[in-house]
Parts: structure tokens; sequence; C-alpha cells
């Protein structure tokens, strides 16, 4: 792997990594009801979209404004994977053994969330009554909740890296 790919990459992904594990912290302190706070969610995708640009683009300066689609992917899933691990690895240490009761909270907070949007929707008693024991019984701050998470956040990445890299890849001149 190039030097400034990999050395792009770290870099970016302990920042990102960093940047989730303190918004996490900061809505752990401030209220366990930020946890259902779809903004935040918004906020955060912005957040990383901006990120794995800027990756891309200090890459392609650095190799001299040549990128291939290749590095750019490589760069983005890299940066993307080592940020996903450290906001998960420090996700499972406060959930699940620092402070077992705010998984539980949140959960809570979860299905007050689902049950109001579902009843907004004019659903049936009986699905919103589902989902909020579905959302009960498969916590996302559960060991397991935490690894699917974790594997859904690294397909989203692999996904937006792939769409990121062909759209910041360098093109080819045409000589006439």
């Amino acid at each position: 792997m190039d030097a400034i790919i990999k050395k792009n990459a770290t870099n970016f992904g302990l920042i990102s990594g960093v940047i989730a594990l303190l918004v996490t912290l900061m809505m752990y302190v401030i209220d366990l009801k930020l946890f259902v706070n779809m903004w935040i969610g918004f906020g955060l995708l912005i957040v990383w979209i901006i990120i794995g640009v800027m990756l891309l683009s200090k890459c392609k300066k650095e190799k001299n404004g040549q990128l291939s689609f290749k590095e750019g992917f490589t760069a983005y899933f890299l940066s993307a994977l080592i940020g996903i691990a450290i906001s998960t690895a420090f996700n499972i240490l406060l959930f699940n053994f620092v402070d077992t009761e705010a998984k539980d909270i949140i959960t809570e907070h979860l299905v007050d969330f689902q049950v109001g949007m579902l009843e907004k929707f004019d659903a049936p008693s009986a699905d919103i009554q589902k989902a909020a024991e579905s959302i009960r019984e498969n916590s996302q701050f559960s060991l397991k909740g935490q690894f699917f998470g974790f594997m859904q956040a690294l397909l989203g990445a692999i996904i937006f890296g792939l769409i990121l890299a062909a759209i910041m890849k360098s093109r080819k001149k045409e000589v006439y």
C-alpha cells in the first residue's frame, strides 16, 4: 500500500473515531435522549461525508493530482474501518461494562420514539406492540447489536467509499 494513502487513511480514521467517541460521550453526559435524535444522526452523516472528501482530496493533492479508483477506495475504506472500530469499541465498553443501565434507558427512549412515529402514521396497535417488543429484544447497544451496527456501518462506508472514489479518481487526459 502506498505510504501516502496509508498515512492519510490512518490519520483520518483516528480523527473520525475520536469525533464519534466524543459525540457519543457528549450525548451520554448531556442527555441520553440525544441518542434517538435523528438530527444528530444527519449531522454526523454530513461530518463523515466531509471527512471522506477531505481525505481523498488530501491524498490526491499529495500524489500530485493522481489518484486511482483503487487508491481512493482503499484510503476511504481503511479510514472508515479505523473510525468505526474505535467508535464501536468505545460503545461496547461504555454500554456493556461501564454503565449497563444506560443502554436500557436509551432502548426505552428508542421504543417511545418508534411508538410515537408509528402512532403518527396510524399504524395498527398490534404492529406498534410488535415493533416495541422487537426493539427491546434486539437492543442495538448489546454486544450482538454492536456487532450488527459495526457491520451495517461498514457496509454503508463501502457503498459511500465506492461512490466517492469514483467521483474523486483522476481522469485520464486525452491527447489530441
